[in-house]
């Protein structure tokens, strides 16, 4: 930090966070020349950690790191296009002794180079990234993508506390999942105010996407010299070592916490919140685990996206459907005040509220949370004065509104819908002050430590700071809720209109105007839409390593993201040609040509959902290295069904680059090769033939059918229940759990607790599990028969031994592992379901309960 400028808690947001002249000191750091020649600055634990005796500053980066190590970090910031992706070297060993993971990048013409300690686990945690990121790319909701995200990352980084924290509309966040240590206070539903994250710091969790503190109390390491000649600091904004602002050290040591670490979630191009990791005691998290956590942030973001707009259009249709059925309803009634007062309840679950009310014709109606009736006439006046027949909005009415501090605990978010061009009937949309129904998540006798800066940096004032800026205000009011009150208004005009004219002609262009209105509604829907396709990318350069198969695998989602959205809007299906439409649209603007040909083919879901997937890898190739990567190169794709009515689709490249075949298969290639094949029972082939590459697919009959219309067939679809707890005899009971897949144990633990269980101790060995029953006495248990360095079984035997009753959970025939004096336990198949699984221990806790009533 710069010596000559004193930081506290007035001047916070103009801290130079980003040029601390320091490093955290479980690294070092090293920044060379444009053409990593030479040393210019160092921080002062780098010869002593690289084991280099002499002065650094000034000294040949190849005297230092070996001409080999100098030759491969030019080779890596050969493919640095950006500084926020730095370039990573794993195990790299230095030749005055000691094995490092590097991290290097170039920003403003100086090559900034950090050192920590190898890792050797870097290729499992890849394998557990990809399992994670497996893990969310299905879930089909929000929520629960919150509430999974937060105990994967849990489960991968082994934190105490992880947190996903979201920012709203004036900077303040909430948090709104968390998964945490079963002895913490919860934070969880919690604000925060705005001041809590400066916003030089935002700006930098948008550049650096990770950031950790190994150790709050960590001595820093200076960078020298700290100024160059020119006077100016090294700027450390991607560098992974940055030391950290001591005010946010002091918030976290007043918290209890020793080491944090943060993955922002980027939506759109903007920090829609972070996953906030805590831990109480120091951790320094390897260059290899960020990796993975950065990965799995990305792919997070991603499906957090998609289901946002999902969630919108889902909002725009139901909208729809709503106003439909009310203007069938108006279409046969003759007094619109009546029909618009009876329907009051149903017009407030079209938009977000907690009361809606109708001025009309000098007449109040109202319904929910809403303003004392003798202050509706003046609301009426101020309405009149501000929306001027258009919609109009506010989340702090107060101040707007003097008089409506009177009622500001029921009524603080007011959006008015004018029913008329002039000043006279409105209908109203109310929201409750946020801070009326709101409580702090843990236990309010906590009590926290204050450091110099004073309590301002605990959570409990930083609460209480928060609900003082947003006393009398409301949650705002959307962009999408907005469009749906313009909605309404759109469609109570027409009907307001309509009802003003001779019934005849009303009949005559009522079809008319709701056609109008539908249209308008698809228009709002097809840009939600465009969002969710703004998500298919350009297509880039061919990189190696995990960067490439991170741009690689987000290809592969958002096809399916797309496969799966026509699967819902299409009734269990879709159209053939709209899924080559939709791969082949980003490439249609560029010089080659493609053309399609076919009849009308509607595939099943799961035809679509492969195809999806090939289609996209060949789609992406020709662009990358194919007939669509020049000008002059064409794609023909065509179609035909075949005489057993199976589909047979050709796909052929010509004019583009010469074709050889690949030099070694990658997951692309197999995918296309096996896909077809082996989910379908259908046949591929391709031939890299010199002049384009030529695929053939045949799609079985059972998979696609030729159609006259658009119309998908009945599939008779139906959506599955998600069965209850199975008997009331597992409320309060206590369970041991051995099984040694981390993940899958952390699904079973849910599922237990979440079927009344009051506690599961979860343990991944035999000999652990036998120094937990030393202290623990559980109800029942779940051995996972094989531990994989061992087997459950002498566990088996002491619960046996103290009358403990148990099932066994075996996976592929592993059963035979069961000795015959244990061949009557029961048994659950693997993969764990619930199903199965919750009514086996419910009836054993029950003959438990049956023996001991006999005895």
């Amino acid at each position: 930090m710069q010596p000559d400028v004193k930081v506290d808690l007035t001047n916070c947001d103009r801290e130079p966070i980003h040029i601390p002249g320091s490093i955290q000191p479980h690294g070092c750091l090293l920044a060379c020349d444009n053409s990593v020649a030479t040393v210019l600055r160092h921080s002062e634990n780098a010869a002593a950690m690289l084991g280099f005796h002499g002065q650094l500053n000034g000294a040949v980066v190849e005297r230092i790191l070996g001409p080999k190590n100098v030759h491969d970090l030019r080779n890596a910031m050969g493919a640095v296009k950006t500084p926020e992706r730095p370039a990573l070297l794993f195990s790299m060993a230095l030749p005055h002794g000691g094995t490092f993971d590097v991290s290097v990048h170039r920003f403003k013409s100086t090559v900034i180079i950090e050192f920590e300690p190898c890792d050797p686990d870097a290729g499992q945690l890849l394998t557990l990234a990809r399992e994670m990121i497996g893990r969310i790319s299905d879930v089909p909701d929000m929520e629960q993508l919150l509430s999974v995200a937060a105990r994967l990352t849990r489960g991968m980084l082994g934190y105490d506390r992880v947190m996903i924290y979201r920012f709203m509309h004036d900077g303040a966040g909430q948090v709104v999942s968390e998964a945490k240590r079963s002895d913490l206070e919860s934070f969880s539903g919690q604000y925060f105010p705005a001041s809590d994250i400066p916003q030089q710091a935002r700006a930098l969790y948008l550049r650096n996407t990770i950031r950790i503190i190994s150790d709050v109390n960590f001595e820093r390491i200076a960078v020298v010299p700290e100024r160059d000649a020119s006077g100016e600091p090294l700027d450390l904004s991607f560098a992974h070592l940055r030391s950290v602002s001591p005010i946010h050290c002091e918030y976290l040591r007043n918290m209890g916490v020793s080491a944090s670490m943060s993955i922002s979630i980027i939506v759109d191009g903007a920090l829609w919140g972070l996953i906030a990791c805590h831990h109480y005691a120091p951790r320094r998290l390897p260059m290899a685990v960020r990796v993975a956590a950065e990965m799995f942030g990305e792919f997070f973001s991603l499906n957090l996206n998609v289901l946002q707009q999902k969630r919108k259009l889902d909002t725009a249709q139901h909208a729809r459907r709503a106003l439909d059925r009310f203007l069938q309803l108006a279409s046969h009634h003759a007094e619109i005040d009546d029909l618009l007062r009876e329907h009051l309840r149903d017009i407030a679950a079209i938009l977000p509220c907690d009361g809606i009310g109708l001025w009309m014709n000098g007449n109040w109606s109202g319904f929910g949370h809403t303003p004392p009736p003798a202050s509706i006439p003046a609301l009426a006046r101020f309405s009149g004065s501000v929306a001027e027949g258009r919609i109009w909005a506010t989340h702090a009415l107060t101040q707007r509104l003097p008089d409506a501090e009177t009622y500001h605990a029921d009524v603080s978010g007011l959006l008015v819908v004018p029913l008329s061009q002039i000043p006279r009937d409105y209908l109203f949309f109310f929201r409750k002050e946020m801070v009326q129904t709101l409580n702090w998540a843990g236990n309010p006798e906590k009590s926290y430590e204050s450091g110099p800066l004073g309590d301002r940096l605990t959570p409990r004032k930083s609460f209480a700071i928060w609900k003082e800026q947003v006393h009398m205000q409301a949650h705002p009011w959307s962009d999408a809720d907005r469009d749906i009150a313009e909605a309404i208004r759109s469609a109570l005009v027409e009907i307001v209109l309509r009802h003003n004219e001779l019934l005849t002609e009303e009949r005559s262009k009522a079809d008319v105007r709701q056609r109008m209105l539908n249209e308008e509604l698809n228009h709002r829907v097809k840009n939600i839409l465009a969002v969710i396709k703004s998500l298919v990318g350009h297509p880039v350069q061919e990189k190696r390593g995990i960067k490439d198969y991170v741009v690689s695998l987000k290809g592969r989602i958002q096809a399916l993201a797309f496969a799966h959205d026509q699967v819902v809007r299409g009734d269990g299906g879709g159209a053939l040609v709209d899924l080559l439409n939709a791969e082949l649209l980003p490439y249609r603007n560029q010089s080659g040509i493609i053309a399609l040909d076919g009849p009308a083919v509607w595939l099943d879901a799961r035809a679509f959902s492969v195809m999806a997937l090939v289609l996209h890898e060949l789609s992406t190739n020709a662009a990358k290295y194919g007939a669509l990567s020049i000008r002059g190169g064409r794609l023909d794709v065509t179609w035909r069904m075949t005489s057993v009515r199976d589909c047979e689709l050709h796909w052929r490249e010509s004019g583009g680059p010469p074709v050889s075949p690949p030099a070694r298969q990658g997951f692309g290639t197999v995918l296309v090769d096996r896909s077809v094949p082996y989910d379908l029972g259908g046949r591929s082939e391709v031939v890299y033939a010199p002049e384009g590459l030529q695929a053939r697919f045949l799609l079985p009959a059972k998979h696609a059918s030729e159609v006259a219309a658009k119309t998908p067939p009945d599939t008779g679809a139906s959506d599955a229940s998600v069965p209850g707890t199975p008997h009331s005899r597992l409320a309060g009971q206590t369970v041991l759990l051995v099984e040694d897949q981390m993940l899958i144990a952390m699904d079973v633990e849910a599922m237990l607790i979440a079927a009344g269980f009051a506690y599961v101790a979860t343990t991944g060995s035999a000999a652990d599990a036998l120094t937990r029953l030393d202290k623990l006495v559980p109800d029942v248990a779940v051995l996972d028969v094989n531990l994989g360095t061992g087997t459950s079984l002498p566990v088996a035997e002491e619960l046996r031994r103290r009358g403990i009753p148990f099932v066994f959970a075996t996976g592929y025939g592993e059963s035979t592992l069961i000795p015959a004096s244990l061949a009557g336990i029961p048994i659950i198949r693997k993969p764990y379901d619930a199903e199965a699984l919750l009514p086996s221990l419910a009836g054993l806790l029950e003959n438990a309960d049956l023996a001991q009533q006999e005895e």
